[in-house]
C-alpha cells in the first residue's frame, strides 16, 4: 500500500508486500499464519532474497514477525494491544484535526473532498482493494496537511496496527463506515470547527473499533497461495 511504504523497494518486493498486506485486510490470510520463505518464492515468481527483504520490510511495519524457531507468521495483536492501539491512535487523531482547523486553506479543503470523491468512486463500483487504500490514505493524507512531523509518524505506525486488529476481529457482519463518515469529519475540518472536527472523527474512531468481535479470531484460514493469488 503506498502509505504503508515510505522507503524504495524493488518492484517485486513492493508486489510481495502489497498482496501480504491486502490478503491479511481481505481476511484470507489469518493471523498466526506461517509465512514459508519457498512457497512466496514460489508463488511471486521472485527469489528467497526478495522474500526475505519483504519479510523484513513487513516485520518493520508490525505486520509480520520473525523468530528463530518458527520464521515469518502473520502478527497477531492481542485484546489488550487492541483497546491500546485505539485508545492512543484517538488522542493522535484529535490532535491532528484540532492542528488542521486552524491552518486549513481553500486549497486544502478542495484535496481532501477530491479525495473523499474518490472513496465514493471505490465504494459504488465495489473496488475494496481501492476501498482499504484510500481509507488508510485519508487518515496520512490528515496528518500531511496537518504538517506534524512527529505525529505523521506516530499515525502511521498506530494505522498499520489497528488496520491489522481491525482485519483479526472485526464482526464479518460489520457494515462498512463508507465514506460519509470522512465527509463529515471534512465538513467540520473546512468550516474550521475544531469542536466538532474533533467529536466526527472520535464518532469515527469509536464506530471502528466497536465493530471489533473478539470472538471471531478463529476463522479457518485459506491456503497460502489461494489467500495472495484469489485462486487454488
Amino acid at each position: 500500500m503506498p502509505w504503508l511504504a515510505p522507503t524504495p523497494k524493488n518492484q517485486v518486493v513492493n508486489e510481495i508486500c502489497d498482496r501480504i498486506w491486502l490478503a491479511v485486510v481481505q481476511r484470507t490470510l489469518r493471523p498466526g499464519t506461517r509465512l514459508k520463505e519457498e512457497d512466496l518464492a514460489e508463488i511471486f515468481g521472485a527469489t528467497r532474497a526478495r522474500v526475505r527483504q519483504a519479510l523484513a520490510l513487513l516485520e518493520q511495519d508490525g505486520l509480520v514477525t520473525l523468530s528463530p524457531n518458527r520464521g515469518a507468521c502473520i502478527a497477531e495483536p492481542g485484546i489488550e494491544e487492541a483497546h491500546d492501539a485505539f485508545a492512543t491512535r484517538l488522542h493522535v487523531e484529535q490532535r491532528l484535526v484540532t492542528r488542521l482547523c486552524r491552518k486549513i486553506t481553500a486549497e486544502q479543503v478542495v484535496t481532501l473532498r477530491a479525495h473523499v470523491a474518490r472513496e465514493r468512486a471505490a465504494h459504488q463500483a465495489g473496488d475494496s482493494e481501492a476501498m482499504i487504500r484510500l481509507s488508510g490514505e485519508f487518515h496520512m493524507l490528515i496528518a500531511t496537511l496537518a504538517e506534524g512531523e512527529l505525529l505523521h509518524r506516530i499515525l502511521r505506525t498506530l494505522t498499520i496496527r489497528t488496520s491489522l486488529i481491525t482485519a483479526m476481529y472485526q464482526a464479518r457482519s460489520a457494515q462498512t463506515c463508507g465514506p460519509d463518515e470522512h465527509a463529515r469529519i471534512v465538513d467540520a475540518i473546512a468550516a474550521r470547527d475544531e469542536v466538532t472536527a474533533i467529536a466526527e472523527m472520535t464518532h469515527h474512531m469509536q464506530h471502528l473499533e466497536a465493530e471489533l468481535d473478539l470472538s471471531d479470531q478463529n476463522q479457518p484460514a485459506a491456503g497460502l497461495r489461494s489467500a495472495l493469488l484469489g485462486r487454488g
